[in-house]
């Protein structure tokens, strides 16, 4: 394969990766996941076939059987796509060929808030996955995890069946909960105080009493004739 299809790879993931950041909605966001991941898996495989390609030929004395150990890259995954039902948190992480494999070469680790995929010899690589601060506990006796083509798909199910995550960790719904609060801040700030006093004194004259509408329109009015001599004087 040609250096300039590697390279047209990096620039699909790059954009792909980019757009990730842009998306708001999370069916888009997850979509996106799985896409930058099966181009991620198919730029690493096809960097290392061309890293092999060009490898001069090793003349040195071939070991025997015994002797050989092959040498495996251990690959982070950081993309995967989730979803939910009533029992379960269902998370997707796509890899080429995964469902070839051992069901031996492919386990979870699991705690009560915490996940990790391993994948061993996939392709003379090990893949693992690591999630950890689970939004809210999980039960580990009741998860499990599947393998299909080309994914595999870990069930954690839930410790309060009914729940409903709005994130897949503490650390994503923090960020959020800031985020938001930011954006109401500089919403604050940019408000009219006077607009603000004006709300205010149409709550008093909507919910008081005669004597509270009294003052009020009094003072409404008061403030109306200093701006109309204000006015005149000028």
């Amino acid at each position: 394969m040609s250096e300039s299809k590697i390279n047209e790879l990096k620039s699909d993931i790059d954009e792909l990766n980019l757009l990730l950041k842009q998306a708001k909605r999370k069916r888009v966001q997850d979509l996106l996941s799985v896409e930058v991941r099966k181009l991620e898996t198919e730029w690493i495989s096809l960097r290392d076939s061309a890293k092999s390609s060009t490898t001069p030929m090793d003349v040195s004395p071939i070991p025997t059987t015994s002797s050989v150990q092959e040498k495996r890259y251990q690959i982070k995954l950081n993309g995967y796509g989730w979803d939910q039902s009533d029992k379960y948190i269902k998370v997707f992480v796509t890899l080429k060929n995964v469902h070839s494999l051992p069901k031996e070469q492919v386990y979870c680790k699991l705690t009560d808030k915490s996940m990790e995929l391993i994948v061993e010899n996939l392709d003379n690589k090990d893949y693992i996955l690591v999630i950890n601060k689970l939004l809210e506990p999980i039960n580990v006796g009741e998860s499990h995890w599947k393998q299909k083509t080309d994914m595999v798909v870990i069930f954690l199910a839930k410790q309060n069946p009914m729940s409903k995550w709005s994130h897949m960790t503490e650390i994503e719904r923090k960020f959020e909960d800031q985020k938001s609060n930011r954006f109401k801040n500089d919403d604050l700030d940019k408000k009219d105080p006077q607009d603000s006093i004006m709300s205010l004194m149409k709550n008093m004259y909507e919910t008081g009493d005669d004597e509270m509408k009294r003052m009020i329109s009094k003072a409404w009015y008061e403030g109306q004739q200093k701006k109309k001599d204000s006015t005149i004087d000028l």
